[in-house]
């Protein structure tokens, strides 16, 4: 197994902190899971039109064993070659979904509009108080773009 990170020269990739070392701020706990038919290229449409960063890509033997884009407002996605010998853990291309917050949407919507990207929803302000939209990806996943951030968590009780 290679479980060397490729690396790129896209404007877009941020190097993984060394061992050892800590991030500014903690990473997400929750982590949505995609397997694709074709990794790579959805890799690329998600870093090169969409605007993740590509931050690991492990390859073994020609297909992506793992892959973590970070989006740059904060959270990220795990993917990786779809294995139907594991989908009972790992599901089927095409079927994920996810929501992602960004504060620059409607810059956003205008980027992905213009660069022919499948709309699915288009761009509207929702009753809760988000402005978004929905795309899909070329293997059928199901992104959403918003500024909903979430209700704030409770204080503990003591």
């Amino acid at each position: 197994m290679n479980t060397t990170p490729h690396t790129t020269s896209n404007p877009n990739s941020e190097p993984t902190p060394a061992a050892g070392e800590h991030l500014a701020t903690p990473p997400p706990a929750v982590w949505p899971g995609v397997q694709a038919q074709d990794a790579p290229a959805l890799i690329d449409f998600l870093v090169d039109t969409v605007g993740f960063l590509r931050t690991a890509v492990y390859e073994d033997g020609g297909r992506v064993a793992h892959a973590q884009l970070d989006w740059p407002e904060g959270g990220g996605v795990m993917l990786g070659s779809y294995d139907p010998e594991a989908a009972a853990t790992c599901g089927k291309p095409g079927t994920a979904g996810a929501y992602v917050v960004t504060a620059q949407v409607d810059d956003l919507y205008r980027r992905l509009t213009g660069a022919g990207v499948k709309i699915t929803a288009e761009i509207e302000d929702k009753p809760y108080g988000s402005r978004e939209f929905g795309i899909e990806d070329p293997e059928g996943n199901r992104w959403s773009f918003g500024t909903y951030r979430g209700e704030p968590r409770p204080a503990p009780t003591t």
